[in-house]
């Protein structure tokens, strides 16, 4: 059965008693993986029992559970999420995840980067959402229209309305308390951000970050934090793991995609911590769902 197909079966407009959990058995474990559009990585994963290790990536990481629960840990508090129920852990924060019955869990789930969120709110920093299991049917369906169909791109307008509709979500969602959002120097960023994706293969150096924003290390820092929900070292670390990703994907062997690491073991740590899962785990996920 497709995904717009229980869609419409499950009434997945309506979050209460929409049946979700009494469709099909779920599948062997999987990950299938939508290509890449305008930065967003769209997936659908397959779990009986765990199915990621404690990590932290530097997107948000937004989706909805479809069947069974989805149990994880996240600031130090178990969790669960639902059929129908949005999910949204933000960028840098260490979490897990799987299965939270014996009956299994499917969910589709989007990383979108950070910036495109700050960008959508008019440069202002990052919103912070403190509570990562959310009921709301305006968040769920543009998560719906987005992850619907994963064969097919979503363009460049869809994107641009689930880019703005996903701000105004978050924002709407984001913790109060917060001290004021400071402003921040969009152009000197995306020049550092650009910088670090053109180079990430090569050393990189605070001081040729700072050539290229004219900011100090310190302040740049501060800054790139508050607009891409983490470190420029972590950012490097990231661009060089999705690197590894396209490679594995293409057939590449661990050691020929290991390039931007010191060695192959190096990035295999890194991997793990990013992903939750080995890069030869991942590849057989990733195969498995092809199959």
């Amino acid at each position: 059965m497709g995904f717009e197909e229980r869609r419409e079966t499950t009434s997945l407009g309506g979050v209460a008693g929409n049946g979700l959990e009494r469709l099909c058995k779920i599948g062997r474990d999987g990950i299938r993986v939508a290509p890449t559009e305008a930065g967003i990585e769209r997936i659908e994963a397959n779990f009986q029992g765990n199915g990621f290790s404690a990590h932290r990536h530097d997107t948000y990481a937004i989706g909805v559970t479809l069947q069974g629960v989805q149990r994880f840990k996240y600031r130090g508090a178990e969790r669960a999420s639902c059929p129908g129920q949005v999910i949204v852990i933000h960028p840098d924060e260490v979490h897990d995840g799987g299965a939270g019955t014996e009956t299994g869990l499917r969910y589709r789930m989007m990383y979108i980067p950070p910036e495109m969120i700050a960008e959508a709110l008019g440069g202002k920093a990052l919103p912070h959402v403190s509570t990562p299991v959310l009921t709301d049917p305006v968040f769920q369906r543009s998560l719906i229209e987005a992850l619907q169909d994963l064969d097919s791109e979503m363009g460049d307008l869809r994107v641009s309305d689930l880019q703005a509709d996903l701000a105004s979500c978050l924002n709407r969602f984001s913790d109060d308390a917060r001290p004021v959002r400071q402003t921040l120097d969009w152009p000197v960023l995306k020049m550092c951000a650009e910088f670090i994706k053109e180079h990430a293969a090569d050393p990189i150096a605070s001081a040729d970050l700072e050539a290229v924003s004219g900011l100090d290390r310190f302040a740049l820092s501060r800054q790139f934090r508050a607009a891409f929900g983490t470190s420029p070292h972590r950012y490097l670390v990231m661009r060089r793991l999705e690197q590894v990703k396209s490679g594995l994907a293409d057939g590449e062997c661990l050691a020929a995609a290991a390039g931007g690491f010191a060695d192959q073991s190096h990035m295999s740590r890194h991997f793990k911590r990013a992903f939750g899962m080995s890069p030869g785990k991942w590849r057989q996920l990733n195969a498995a769902s092809l199959a």
